[in-house]
Order: structure tokens, then sequence, then C-alpha cells
């Protein structure tokens, strides 16, 4: 059965994903209106498949193999080779190494205070501005403080300047996302060339300061990611790349997670009374909890996995195909892009009832059970998924439970949240909120709690949006 999907377009694609807001954005729109499994037209293939089905995803999860082209936008950040498509006999040790690291307990253990004190350091600062009338920019200071913490936990370093050097991510990576989508750029083309040039010298000075720092002091432990690459007899070109590449993967799960969990709970202040009773029940009147007591939290790692439902911070992923391989009906050939299109997936409402509302409830022992395998796939799956997910976990975790236990967040009158694909599942404008002390403010919360009222019944079609974004 010949696979459905729009018709071929001269320009290889590139407008319709434009004219969506991006990639992301027009997978949903691909998938709504051509089923659970869709060819497409994408930079950088010639046969591209879409599958937003769980099951249908089962048939692909052996793929061992990242398309080349698709990721080449890439290729200017490494030195030694694009770690994101190393062929698998050189990927298996690679990620052996990094799982060694960055999935164990003992080191996430060892990591722990320094992330508390980390995430205390913030708390304070946003508490200073909340006191001033300030609001505070979720996206920019969580992805800035995420990178310090995986530069402490893996690197056994401080990074200089983590807003600068966040910065610098942000332009190569829109710079290189223009090429890939051929978007003509906002300024001068001699102009975006230099600015990108500098930032990844900025980008690349700091690995070299940070792995010169790790030297110096001699660290040797199971946390210590730059130390166990020598170990494996990595390239000291490979190194610098694998921390390069580490620094960008983590800086921007964390704090995206984090801040898109932050906005939902501001829209939704029953699920963020809820969070801080059982912050309460647990900790008493500790500010921040243990390793320990993160397992006694499971209403706000719900919470946690919902908003990574609703809003995956890495939208998508893709493999290619050795020999053809058969989906349900359909029969897609070698050499193709399998396409995984995340948030179709977690949007696929055969799977997610009333998928795109706010239920932290979904994921109860209860709920879970006999859903498919697939249906969240936040870190990707398979051989080539995210190394860092454990990780990333325990950071969100305990940022949310630092932040929540202390602050009470709330949106700012008027500022519209709106994703965008920037590498991640971004917000164009940021996500800005007022943050106010939860102990001098539960009256005033309650209050405007009560003038809301229950939601009103909107249309079927209309209510979803509203519950996710917070838009009308």
């Amino acid at each position: 059965m010949k696979i459905p999907g729009p018709d071929p377009r001269p320009d290889g694609g590139v407008g319709a994903i434009a004219q969506a807001g991006g990639l992301h954005a027009y997978q949903l729109r691909l998938h709504a209106e051509y089923g659970p499994v869709a060819r497409f037209q994408l930079p950088g293939a010639e046969t591209a498949v879409s599958v937003a089905d769980p099951v249908l995803l089962e048939a692909t999860a052996h793929l061992d193999r990242r398309p080349e082209r698709l990721f080449s936008f890439l290729d200017p950040l490494f030195e030694a080779g694009n770690l994101q498509v190393l062929p698998a006999d050189e990927h298996a040790p690679w990620r052996r190494t990094l799982l060694s690291v960055l999935a164990g307990r003992p080191s996430h253990e060892q990591a722990f205070d320094r992330f508390t004190a980390l995430a205390t350091g913030l708390a304070d600062r946003w508490a200073a501005r909340g006191a001033r009338g300030e609001a505070v920019a979720l996206q920019q200071d969580l992805t800035a403080l995420s990178l310090r913490m995986i530069c402490a936990y893996a690197l056994g370093g401080e990074v200089e300047g983590p807003d600068v050097v966040a910065a610098a991510f942000e332009e190569v990576l829109a710079d290189y996302l223009e090429r890939l989508y051929q978007v003509p750029p906002a300024v001068d083309p001699q102009e975006r060339a230099e600015r990108t040039a500098r930032a990844l010298a900025l980008l690349r000075a700091t690995v070299d300061r940070v792995i010169a720092a790790h030297r110096n002091g001699g660290r040797a432990d199971r946390s210590d990611l730059v130390g166990a690459l020598v170990e494996a007899g990595e390239r000291p070109a490979r190194i610098r790349d694998t921390v390069l590449a580490t620094m960008l993967a983590a800086h921007h799960t964390t704090g995206v997670a984090v801040s898109w969990t932050l906005h939902l709970l501001g829209r939704h202040p029953e699920a963020a009374e809820r969070v801080t009773g059982e912050l309460d029940r647990v900790l008493g009147d500790r500010p921040a909890p243990g390793y320990a007591d993160l397992r006694r939290l499971p209403y706000l790692r719900t919470v946690l996995q919902e908003s990574m439902r609703l809003y995956p911070p890495g939208p998508y992923g893709a493999r290619q195909t050795a020999e053809a391989l058969t989906l349900g009906a359909y029969t897609v050939p070698a050499g193709a892009v399998v396409f995984y299109p995340f948030w179709a997936v977690h949007l696929n409402p055969d799977h997610w009832p009333e998928p795109e509302r706010f239920r932290p409830e979904r994921f109860t022992p209860e709920q879970a059970a006999g859903r498919a395998r697939l249906a969240w796939v936040p870190f990707g799956f398979g051989p080539r998924s995210c190394e860092g997910a454990a990780l990333a976990m325990v950071e969100c975790e305990l940022l949310l439970a630092v932040l929540l236990k202390r602050l009470r967040f709330r949106p700012v009158p008027g500022h519209r949240v709106v994703p965008a694909e920037r590498f991640v599942l971004w917000a164009a404008d940021d996500i800005r909120m007022l943050v106010s002390p939860r102990g001098r403010c539960r009256s005033r919360w309650r209050s405007r709690r009560h003038r809301w009222g229950p939601p009103r019944r909107r249309r079927r079609g209309t209510r979803h949006r509203q519950d996710r974004t917070g838009h009308r």
C-alpha cells in the first residue's frame, strides 16, 4: 500500500515547513491530515516517512543509523566528525563511556549537593527579583543554570559566563537551522557568518578552559566524563567534541523541560497546589530534598512527565533504513529516512485521550499500565536514545522541588507563550512569570484562584489549546 502524504513541491518541502512555523508544527499538521504514517519532503532526504504511532515505532527501534545529510548542519560544531552520525562501530563504545558516567546513581548522589546549591542560588535571585516586582525569564535563566550543572557534574569544572555561553549556542544553532531550512537570514549574510564564527570560537574556548581546569585539578572518579574519555583512549579532538555536545544537549533538555513545567503549573493552580502540598508533607521545613526524597515525590514526577509529553524538549529524531522495513500495511524502502515526530506521538489521540489537556494523573502506575511502551519518548529510544536521560530527570525534579517549595509562579498578564523551533522546543519570546514567596502570598493566591472560578466549558477543539498553552 502506498504511504499517504502531500504532493511533492518544487522547493523540496521547505516552504511547507516554513509556513507551518517549523518542522515540529508541520508534523502535527501532517499526521492530522494523513494519519499515523505519512511520507513528506524533508531537506536533506530523498524519501522521508514520519511515524506517529507508538506501536508501529517498535518495528524501527533496532535502527542504529542517523541520516548524515539531515544532521550535516551540525558539522561545523565538531572537529573529529559529527557525533550525531557516528557509525555503529564507533558509536557503541563512545555511548558506553557516556552511560558509565551520566547514567550512574553513585555519581548522581555525589553531585546532588552541588546541584542543590546551584538551584538554591537561582531561587534566591528569583526571590529578589520578585520582591522588586520584576518578572523572570524562565528559559534564559534555567538554560544558563543547567549549563553550570552539567559542567559541575560531568566535566569537573565551572563555566565562566553561563549566560554568554548559552547565548552563543543559540547564535550558532539559529544560523545552522536557517541554512537547513533555507531561510533568508534576518541580517546581512556576511555579518551573520562573522557572528556565528565568533560564537563558535567562544564555545570552543570555553570547552578548552573546562578541560584545562579538569586536568589541573587531577580529578578521576565515576562522575568524571573527561577522565573516562581519556581512559577510553579517545583523541583530544573527540574529547572536546564530546564536551561540547554534552554541554549543548544537557543545558537545553533540563532548562527547557523545567521552564515548560512551571508554565503549565502557572496555568493550572490546582496542580501547583497539589505539588506544593506534596513537597510540604515530604520535606517539612527543609527548603530542598535529599536525593532519596525524590522517590517520595510521585506527583511531582507525574507533573514533569506530563509536561514533557506536551512539550518534549527535543521534538523529533530520525533514523535511516539499511533495508526495506515493514510498518503495518506499508513498506518503507531501503535508504529512506524514518522520522520520529515525538510531539505528534505524544499527542496521538489513540493513545492519549484528550491529548492536549494537562493531566498529570496519566502517569500514575494504574493509568500507565497497558499503554504502549513508546507512547512517551521525550529522550528518544533505541541504540541512539539520550545517554543523559536519567541525569536530566534528577536535575529537573530537584530544580522543581527547590523552586516550588519556596516560590509561587503566575503568568505575566498579556504575555503570550508561543512554542517555536530552535533545535529544541523553545518559547518564541521566552516564558515570563511573576514570582512571590509562598509563605507570605498564600491568601492572595487563593483569593485570585477563587475569582477565576471553575473553567468555563468551551467548544470541542478550542478547550484543548487553552488547557495546554493558556492561549485563547
